[in-house]
């Protein structure tokens, strides 16, 4: 006897060899043995053998009508012999019994099972709704096949064409787009952003880091909608000075200047002028919201994208020949020393006389020239005072640094411009601390220290950066952190630092400045009118969303910048490259700021100079891979250890090419700071593993 049986939700068929009370022992036709309760049996047989059973079976079931199969079911629960008997017109042989129970267990969308060999044809709606279902899988399995072969032949469907940022970036897993998408990739063997690129999806590489960039982070795209921006505010009283501005020749947010006016009994007031967009932005207007959704302008080489409609800032910038608003900070100096002897903040017009540039000026105003009264340029005597002065606050805030315990700032790194017209990149070196850049720093430095504490004086909170004094480890100890009330900053040698010399291009500085100005407007009575009282919890929200922002857009800067300097080695056909070595396996090209990890490269020390064969890189996904040809010279005045700690710092604050010298200053302090603190840590641990006696063995291996 055979048995045609349920096991497991498989049918299987089988010689029976016993049977034992209610199961029997079956052997089947692989040979292997099972045992087979007798609620699971089916149907017994003896003829055909079981292996053929299965096989006509499964032709049987293949040729069972299922629409006419279940118009004969009607709409009573049945037994498959019943069905049986109705469809074959007489009672079904073992085959075409076991045919049908195959075709009615293949068949889910018409017949529902309610039990061992027992079934219900489905309603008519739902029968309905399922084959249209499966109509629609089956034309969209021919969209998708379709869209595979497009894509397998470079070309893009139109359909995929308004999805390509959306496919590339955040995509729909379970669309039809997506998976022919994820097919094409596999078949062809390529990264997705590389089809894109080949499809014509994206016009180059640079659209695809671009677009990634702004899909992440300008999910609605750049353009700013449409506000009135507000006229310039009259009756301000106007400043006695003609000011200038030191900045670079791709800057167009002018938001500081200066100005000199020698005093009696040779004392000199120096302007620190800073332009006053709050005095047309108020809190929560359209336009401040704009700022907050952005936080911060965006650099790039080559391009940004600013926080504040072009209209607004061409309204507020400090423009050569313009008188603008702005709030000063006034400081009066005794020549003699250049101590302070008195600082005043105002909120005024000042008449702008000159927008000094870096290019113009960088090759003129160097140290020598200006100690030797040398070279002629405009602004010149008033610059020589702002250099003598710069170089005390200077003095100053290291002699402070120090005295937190901090090793002194450096200020001999390389730094690189870049320069993009038509895509055509100029990466230029230049070093950092030079006069103009200096001169520029320290007085902002200065100033965003000085107004911190103004801020602090009137009760009134403020958004400040913070280093040093923290709690935790050495690192979490030395860790940046942005707070709403003053705090010493370690790394820059300042009792206090609130950004406030930027309201044109960072959020932060747009909020501090209406604080200020509450300040100055309002004396002892500003903690109750500034925008922002103390405790208030929208300052805290916005501390939280700008560190978010600054660091995306300092990542996309750093990922731009990288994607240049490959774009360079193209440009100049460069393959055989020098490099310096600034840790284990990490090089910086010479040329330019390219940082390449040659893994398994053998040990040399910091500053070593090699020469590298570049052998291919990959502009997308901005992987390097070079072979080491030689080694060349050590080097010792390059600022390696300088370099190294910027490679190694935890924090790249203030990195956005464009920005001010004061930003490249501060990041240079902080990274500076922690990794000054993080020495001292190691030779502390280093010093009391020394005095601990070693004991045994465990000893033995920590020291």
């Amino acid at each position: 006897m055979n048995l045609f049986f349920e096991e497991s939700g498989d049918f299987k068929a089988g010689s029976v060899m016993s049977q034992v009370g209610e199961a029997y022992q079956v052997e089947l036709a692989s040979g292997k043995r099972s045992k087979v309760r007798v609620k699971d049996v089916l149907l017994q047989f003896t003829a055909p053998d079981a292996a053929t059973l299965m096989e006509q079976a499964k032709l049987t079931a293949a040729q069972i009508d299922l629409e006419f199969l279940w118009e004969v079911a009607g709409q009573e629960e049945f037994g498959f012999a019943e069905l049986g008997a109705e469809y074959f017109g007489h009672v079904p042989q073992a085959v075409e019994a076991a045919g049908l129970i195959l075709a009615l267990h293949t068949a889910p969308i018409y017949f529902y099972k309610k039990g061992r060999g027992r079934y219900k044809a489905a309603p008519e709606i739902s029968l309905k709704a399922a084959l249209a279902g499966i109509e629609k899988k089956k034309q969209q399995a021919l969209i998708q096949a379709s869209y595979v072969e497009h894509l397998k032949q470079h070309r893009m469907p139109e359909q995929l064409k308004a999805l390509a940022l959306q496919l590339l970036f955040k995509p729909d897993k379970n669309s039809i787009e997506y998976k022919a998408w994820a097919e094409a990739c596999d078949a062809l063997q390529t990264a997705p952003a590389q089809l894109m690129l080949e499809c014509g999806g994206l016009a180059t590489v640079k659209d695809f880091h671009l677009s990634k960039f702004l899909f992440e982070s300008f999910p609605k795209g750049l353009a700013f909608p449409d506000v009135a921006i507000p006229a310039l505010p009259e009756n301000l009283p106007v400043a006695k000075v003609q000011a200038f501005s030191i900045d670079d020749v791709t800057t167009t947010e002018i938001d500081d200047a200066f100005s000199v006016e020698r005093l009696a009994d040779n004392q000199v007031r120096i302007g620190i002028h800073i332009a006053a967009p709050t005095l047309g932005i108020k809190r929560d207007d359209a336009l401040d919201l704009i700022a907050r959704a952005r936080m911060s302008t965006v650099y790039m080489p080559g391009d940004k994208i600013t926080m504040l409609p072009d209209a607004l800032v061409e309204t507020y910038t400090l423009g050569a020949g313009q008188t603008r608003p702005a709030l000063s900070l006034y400081v009066t100096l005794d020549m003699q020393d250049w101590s302070v002897l008195a600082t005043e903040t105002k909120v005024e017009a000042v008449p702008m006389a000159a927008n000094l540039r870096h290019n113009d000026l960088d090759t003129l105003v160097t140290e020598d020239n200006l100690a030797n009264d040398a070279g002629e340029y405009p602004h010149k005597a008033d610059i020589a005072i702002i250099w003598q002065w710069a170089l005390v606050l200077e003095q100053g805030r290291m002699a402070k640094r120090e005295g937190f315990g901090l090793k002194p700032e450096q200020t001999n790194r390389v730094d690189f411009n870049f320069y993009v017209d038509d895509d055509v990149v100029s990466i230029v070196r230049r070093k950092r601390g030079a006069p103009l850049d200096k001169m520029v720093a320290e007085l902002m430095i200065f100033a965003n220290s000085t107004w911190g504490k103004f801020m602090a004086d009137h009760g009134v909170p403020g958004i400040y950066r913070a280093q040093g004094g923290g709690s935790g480890g050495w690192a979490a100890k030395m860790q940046v952190r942005m707070v709403t009330h003053a705090a010493p900053h370690q790394g820059l040698g300042v009792d206090q630092y609130a950004w406030s010399t930027s309201p044109l291009r960072r959020y932060t500085d747009l909020v501090n400045q209406w604080q200020i100005i509450a300040c100055v407007q309002n004396g002892v009575t500003a903690p109750l009118v500034a925008p922002f009282k103390p405790k208030d919890a929208d300052l805290f929200a916005i501390v939280s969303a700008f560190e978010a922002a600054y660091s995306a857009y300092s990542d996309f800067q750093n990922n731009m910048e990288r994607y240049w300097c490959l774009r360079w080695l193209q440009q100049e056909n460069v393959r055989q490259v020098e490099a310096v070595v600034l840790k284990d396996e990490v090089l910086r090209l010479v040329e330019i700021p390219l940082i390449i990890r040659l893994a398994g490269m053998p040990a040399m020390a910091r500053g070593a100079q090699v020469k590298l064969d570049i052998l291919r890189w990959n502009e997308l996904d901005l992987s390097v891979e070079a072979r080491l040809l030689e080694m060349l010279t050590t080097v010792t005045d390059e600022g390696m250890d300088e370099e190294l700690d910027a490679v190694e710092a935890t924090e790249a604050v203030g990195h956005m090419s464009g920005e001010d010298a004061e930003s490249e200053v501060e990041a240079d302090a902080e990274n500076d700071a922690e990794l000054s603190a993080a020495a001292a840590a190691d030779a502390t641990v280093g010093a009391a593993l020394e005095a601990e006696p070693i004991d045994g063995p465990d000893d033995a291996l920590l020291a």
